[in-house]
């Protein structure tokens, strides 16, 4: 397992994380249910990137929407974006400040609006998130990536591929995933207060509206708990100070014990899905270049012509 260099952090990265401590986790503290919360993710407001061109389209069966950027190449490599958003929010759309700044960086993405919960609990957005993969595997090589719960997704997805015998991604990009449902990280306490975002009192609504009494200790739910033996290569973005620090620690050195190439870095000071505010954040950009880098470099491999 490769760690990165420890980040220099900005200036800019204190203050983004001094307005997400005081604009928004107050108001997901006070959320009264799912729906309350789902109002505040699907609020957030950030500037499309420009250059990138947005249109909607369907792959697998699945909506969603296609983004890439101006006068990009045919056989510019493909990638999958799973949004995050607790499992119950957000969309292809909302997270358009984060894919568009991944297609600023060469690649040709499509994000599924996989269903959500409570309405579709535990596994509509599994078998979306399949349906989408096989179709858009079946093209060619290509990458795979998701923050939080669509990181999850992402890397429950490659356990289910690797059980059924289907394509895997050459490579994954997880920004700050969900890996443990049960909620066992030492980070889930030692970061309760130093969390900009969460309250750990406010998670546990959203696990029991994607779970919908389902075993928590599924592999597919809680990827953690499953055999990496065999995935892709994995880079794991997140924040020194977020609860879900664990997630992406415990998952890389587990992954790196069973012998997936993995890259993990931990960045200070940053809150939760900070890559959403690449227009103005140093550490965003950083992230997005990282991540993009290695999921080039890793696609680019898979394309070349087995001697």
């Amino acid at each position: 397992m490769t760690k990165g260099p420890e980040p220099v952090t900005s200036l800019r990265a204190y203050v983004f994380t001094w307005m997400i401590r005081w604009q928004v986790r107050p108001r997901l503290a006070r959320a009264a249910d799912v729906h309350a919360v789902r109002r505040v993710f699907d609020a957030a407001k950030f500037p499309d990137p420009p250059g990138v061109a947005f249109r909607p389209g369907a792959v697998g069966g699945i909506a969603g929407e296609w983004a890439e950027r101006d006068g990009l190449r045919p056989d510019a490599p493909r990638l999958l974006y799973l949004h995050g958003g607790g499992f119950i929010a957000c969309s292809a759309r909302t997270h358009r400040p984060l894919i568009g700044a991944l297609a600023q960086r060469g690649f040709r993405i499509f994000a599924p609006d996989y269903r959500l919960a409570p309405e579709h609990p535990f596994p509509a957005g599994l078998d979306d998130a399949a349906a989408a993969w096989t179709a858009f595997a079946a093209e060619g090589p290509a990458g795979l990536a998701g923050d939080s719960a669509g990181g999850n997704l992402a890397l429950a997805l490659m356990l289910r591929l690797k059980r059924e015998g289907l394509p895997l991604p050459a490579a994954a990009a997880l920004f700050s995933p969900a890996t443990d449902m049960l909620g066992t990280g030492a980070s889930m306490q030692a970061n309760a207060r130093r969390d900009a975002m969460f309250d750990p009192a406010s998670l546990p609504g959203l696990v029991e509206a994607y779970l919908a009494g389902h075993d928590a200790a599924d592999p597919l739910v809680s990827p953690l708990y499953g055999d990496p033996a065999g995935l892709p290569p994995l880079l794991f973005h997140v924040g020194a100070n977020e609860l879900l620090r664990d997630d992406s620690v415990r998952f890389a050195e587990k992954a790196r014990a069973a012998g997936v190439d993995v890259a993990l870095t931990v960045w200070p000071v940053v809150p939760h899905a900070w890559q959403f505010a690449a227009s103005f954040l140093p550490e965003a950009r950083r992230s997005l270049t990282a991540a993009a880098s290695f999921l080039g470099r890793h696609l680019a491999a898979a394309r070349e012509p087995v001697a």
